[in-house]
């Protein structure tokens, strides 16, 4: 009997074109997290783009819009993209999972971001490979654990190797938190945050001279 949820390398077209592959994602039915999701949420920017960032999955805004990165998290990225001298528009930005997965707030209508499981973001990663293919990137930056370990293994511990110099492939890599790992920093460590995650990024920067 085939599994239910077969993995997304069943609905993967044999093409590096990015509007093929995004057409093809909105079919996707490789794991359970389509069901409830509005939208699947592909990646987006410059197809040839030097610099791709790779976050965990798209949150509520996200997932109502279909755009990787037009939430809060979003905004953050973009305050964090222009101080390292990265403009946004020149990269491409995607997700390790293409889906938004939720729960429920115990009273009203709002979602809260639930982290992917194991199993999730390894059904979901042939996407990922495809966009890298199609992409080509130089440089690829990691934002958050679940992005890393998706591409670096489940040992690698953002919090001891953020802002090394490392490969992915063909590409070199760096890893980093994620933005709303930043927006959720207490108060009194927001601002470190904020500058750590600017500092990686002049890291994957340099990268490109």
């Amino acid at each position: 009997m085939a599994p239910k949820f077969p993995g997304a390398g069943t609905f993967v077209p044999e093409s590096d074109d990015l509007r093929v592959l995004a057409d093809a994602a909105r079919s996707c039915r490789g794991c359970d997290l389509w069901e409830p999701a509005e939208n699947t949420v592909f990646g987006a920017g410059t197809p040839s783009a030097r610099m791709m960032l790779i976050g965990e999955q798209p949150g509520d805004q996200e997932n109502r819009r279909a755009q990787p990165f037009v939430g809060p998290a979003g905004a953050l990225l973009n305050r964090a993209l222009a101080q390292a001298d990265i403009d946004r528009e020149l990269t491409y930005v995607t997700n390790a999972v293409k889906h938004f997965k939720f729960t429920r707030a115990d009273r009203g209508p709002r979602r809260i971001h639930k982290k992917p499981l194991r199993s999730e973001v390894v059904a979901c990663h042939p996407w990922l490979e495809a966009e890298i293919r199609a992409v080509d990137p130089s440089v690829v930056v990691l934002l958050g654990a679940t992005a890393a370990q998706a591409m670096l293994g489940t040992s690698f511990r953002i919090g001891v190797d953020r802002g090394r110099v490392l490969e992915v492939g063909e590409a070199r890599a760096v890893a980093t938190a994620h933005p709303s790992a930043v927006l959720r920093a207490p108060d009194d460590e927001r601002d470190a945050a904020f500058d750590a995650l600017v500092a990686d990024l002049r890291v994957a920067a340099s990268l490109l001279e």
